[in-house]
């Protein structure tokens, strides 16, 4: 196959807005990516970034090298070259856990609440790790509660939640440590239709907190309806960077990935009521 950076395959530039914009604010950034499991090069040269206050897509389809480059992000994988920074902080051999305490979080897409604790004690176990004093653990606990609708199954257990529960449940969690960033890992898989709006909502809502959001998931549409930006990847490369309606207009991202019948469907959460 032709070379993927050719001209013809490049998206606009990978900025969203100005340098001046980049400078202001915290910028998690892949530099030139590669992953090779014995012979086969399964990322090959890929740089992505995602500033605070913007919602990101890492899409493609099976085999493209996607999941492999949100995992290298995270931390989850190692790179065999390449490099991962936090602003000009190198942390490509943080463990996600380090990376947490740096401001990165991470959502799985496999169930990860604790079972047998109940939601609020989900949420109150990670905030138990921040030093924060017990007081304010115990209002953040209440804040983040109200905040995602968490009330009414407070006392309930990990695995008595419905998908659109554990996932609110989840980004809580994830929030209890006041992060820069949130990797979600897909995050509408497993839930019905009205949860994934809710879900949708709530990203919305975690751009408005200044966090910068990377999305990768299947779910092509309930993706590309939120994101600022997206990056498709294509045989380990980029084949195309830009916003949504780029990647819906281009020639080749429909005849490779979305299909010539793609109709883009972009949501404003703002203008819409939260859900009872």
């Amino acid at each position: 196959m032709e070379e993927l950076k050719d001209k013809e395959y490049e998206g606009k530039s990978v900025d969203a807005g100005s340098q001046a914009d980049y400078n202001e604010c915290m910028v998690l950034r892949t530099e030139n990516l590669v992953k090779k499991y014995g012979k086969r090069t399964v990322v090959n040269d890929v740089s992505i970034n995602v500033k605070q206050g913007e919602i990101v897509g890492l899409l493609g389809p099976n085999g493209a090298g996607k999941t492999t480059s949100f995992y290298m992000t995270t931390g989850l994988i190692v790179p065999n070259e390449g490099h991962i920074f936090l602003n000009d902080e190198d942390i490509t051999s943080y463990p996600v856990y380090k990376r947490a305490q740096k401001g990165i979080g991470y959502l799985a897409q496999e169930a990860s609440v604790f079972r047998k604790m109940s939601v609020e004690d989900n949420i109150a176990s990670v905030l138990e790790l921040t030093n924060k004093s017990p007081e304010y653990q115990k209002e953040k606990l209440e804040s983040l509660i109200a905040e995602f609708r968490l009330q009414k199954v407070r006392k309930n257990l990990g695995d008595q939640l419905s998908g659109g529960e554990r996932r609110r449940t989840e980004i809580a969690r994830c929030l209890a440590i006041d992060p820069k960033f949130i990797m979600l890992d897909e995050p509408f898989a497993g839930v019905d239709p009205i949860a994934v709006e809710d879900i949708q909502h709530i990203v919305w809502k975690l751009k408005d907190k200044n966090i910068g959001i990377l999305i990768t998931d299947h779910n092509v549409q309930e993706t590309l309806s939120i994101t600022d930006r997206a990056y498709l990847l294509f045989e380990g490369r980029i084949l195309f960077q830009g916003t949504p309606e780029e990647l819906a207009e281009n020639k080749i991202v429909r005849e490779k990935y979305l299909s010539n019948s793609f109709v883009l469907r972009k949501k404003d959460f703002q203008i819409q009521p939260e859900r009872d």
